[in-house]
């Protein structure tokens, strides 16, 4: 089945028929893809002269994939010096918003959403500058809330908007993660899991969960592991993940999180904690387990062979894709 996204070639294959006067529908044929597809690519992508360059297509939408995004009050300074005028006089985000709609409803630039002037705050704002903004919110937080009065996080990506490559296991670097809780549900330790090899890492939270002290543990982790091997994390809808935001700043890890009481949307997280039961048994203080214990637990794990993988352990799968 054809990826989400056009490839080059289909690109310089679009362009030729093109050239030989094919309709979308028949290169579609050919293709395997919608014609409505090829018709929004080549709308896209048309240069300035009309004219569709494969290459500059292609280039064009790696480009618009990245993530991520660059807030948009830190590019557009002018824009941003405005905001911080209005914010002074004691507006709302929404306000601010609201009103330049209405002053400005023909021109797009001055368009920007209240949760575009929350990101430049908390996580684009660093220092000084975080703190003088926030001085002038209603709330005056030095730090965003997590979640909601509903208890659900705030700018989830539902796990429908998840890459194509991430549904199935051909393309490795996909991750589902979750808490394991102990005794009481006092004490926990993170993991992650790679859905292509089964490999899975451990890592303590001997003090607490707290969205703060959870970010800044995961990006630890994550951080260890080469670039090419972390595309996105699936979690479900802890609030130890409400920094999900900051956390994406910080490693280009895109989060989705699956629907509250499907477990199956995260299978592959939720089939390895019940592997992991086996060495940290419910009912049990987890806070004594040190990470040169998890780290060890971990190697007992991925070297565990795999019915999956016609016996091979995990391991062996995650060393051959680290030299891809």
């Amino acid at each position: 089945m054809p990826g989400k996204r056009l490839s080059l070639v289909e690109r310089e294959f679009l362009s030729a028929g093109r050239r030989d006067g094919l309709s979308f529908r028949a290169i579609g044929r050919e293709l395997g893809r919608p014609h409505t597809t090829l018709v929004r690519e080549w709308r896209r992508n048309l240069l300035t002269n009309r004219s569709y360059r494969p290459s500059v297509a292609d280039h064009r939408t790696q480009q618009r994939a990245k993530r991520p995004k660059p807030c948009r009050l830190s590019c557009q300074v002018w824009l941003a010096r405005r905001v911080e005028a209005l914010l002074a006089r004691k507006w709302s985000p929404a306000q601010i918003s609201a009103q330049f709609r209405r002053d400005h409803l023909d021109d797009p630039r001055w368009w920007v959403s209240p949760e575009a002037i929350y990101q430049w705050i908390y996580v684009q704002g660093q220092g000084p500058l975080r703190a003088e903004l926030t001085r002038h919110l209603k709330l005056a937080r030095r730090a965003r809330q997590s979640g909601n009065r509903r208890g659900q996080l705030p700018d989830r990506v539902h796990i429908s908007q998840r890459p194509l490559e991430a549904i199935g296991r051909e393309v490795p670097a996909h991750w589902e993660g979750d808490l394991i809780l102990g005794a009481g549900g006092r004490s926990q330790v993170g993991m992650i899991t790679e859905r292509t090899s089964r490999y899975t890492v451990l890592f303590a939270l001997p003090e607490d969960r707290t969205a703060v002290t959870f970010r800044d543990a995961l990006i630890k982790v994550v951080r260890t592991l080469p670039k090419h091997l972390r595309r996105s994390l699936t979690w479900d809808n802890g609030k130890e993940m409400a920094e999900h935001v900051a956390f994406t700043v910080a490693t280009d890890v895109q989060v989705y999180f699956a629907d509250p009481g499907r477990p199956w949307q995260r299978g592959t997280a939720e089939h390895t904690i019940g592997m992991l039961r086996a060495y940290l048994p419910k009912g049990q203080d987890l806070s004594g387990y040190s990470t040169r214990d998890l780290n060890a637990i971990g190697v007992e794990l991925n070297r565990r062979p795999r019915k999956m993988h016609n016996w091979r352990s995990p391991a062996e799968l995650y060393a051959e894709l680290l030299v891809q």
